[in-house]
């Protein structure tokens, strides 16, 4: 071990740094004991986090107000605090588009969205579309042209579509393949999504 010399003797480097650091930490106890001013200060400019705040989210169309770290993404505030199930949690990269709702009209992935970015703004999810037990005109295409298998990835899928109709109530096959290019369908129903997109375009 290296030694640093006091003058008197030789000191060992983790002697030295050990009592550096006792004097450091008394230095910074007596400033704060003497200013507690300055610590307020301080804890007031930190940026949140990583505790929780608070936040209002409007969610097919009701407002919930909620207590978040605001690491938490939408697609958890949605399923894990409101119970809105029906987003499904997949891959956590955006990269499925199984947990696809409407933001301010927009198809987005929730798992790529924080809670707090979701202030202020309209959200729908798949609960959001139908009216009580009365399906939209293309949910009930989806049952009509058996569009689904296991179903995971069908509320992501009407979702993007739903923001597409939206816009373009006929869109072209072009505009419908591109709308749901980021949902992935592993259970080889993509051709009767198509139909079921299809059939809602030329009604």
């Amino acid at each position: 071990m290296p030694k640093v010399s006091n003058g008197k003797g030789k000191v060992s480097r983790r002697k030295f740094l050990q009592t550096a650091g006792w004097a450091g930490g008394a230095v910074a106890a007596s400033l704060i004991a003497e200013h507690p001013g300055r610590a307020e200060a301080a804890g007031a400019n930190r940026p949140l986090g990583p505790g929780k705040v608070k936040i209002t989210l409007e969610v097919n169309g009701q407002k919930h107000d909620l207590n978040l770290e605001p690491r938490v993404t939408l697609v958890e505030a949605l399923r894990e605090h409101l119970h809105l199930t029906g987003t499904k949690r997949t891959c956590d990269h955006g990269e499925c588009g199984a947990c696809t709702v409407l933001i301010d009209g927009r198809a987005l992935c929730s798992c790529m969205t924080l809670a707090v970015e979701a202030q202020g703004k309209q959200i729908v999810t798949i609960e959001g579309l139908a009216r009580g037990r009365a399906l939209t005109r293309l949910q009930k295409a989806f049952v009509e042209f058996d569009a689904l298998q296991c179903g995971f990835c069908t509320p992501g899928m009407i979702m993007s579509l739903k923001a597409l109709f939206d816009q373009h109530p006929r869109a072209t096959t072009a505009q419908i393949k591109r709308a749901i290019a980021g949902n992935y369908c592993r259970c080889g129903a993509l051709p009767n999504i198509l139909k079921a997109a299809a059939a809602v375009a030329r009604a």
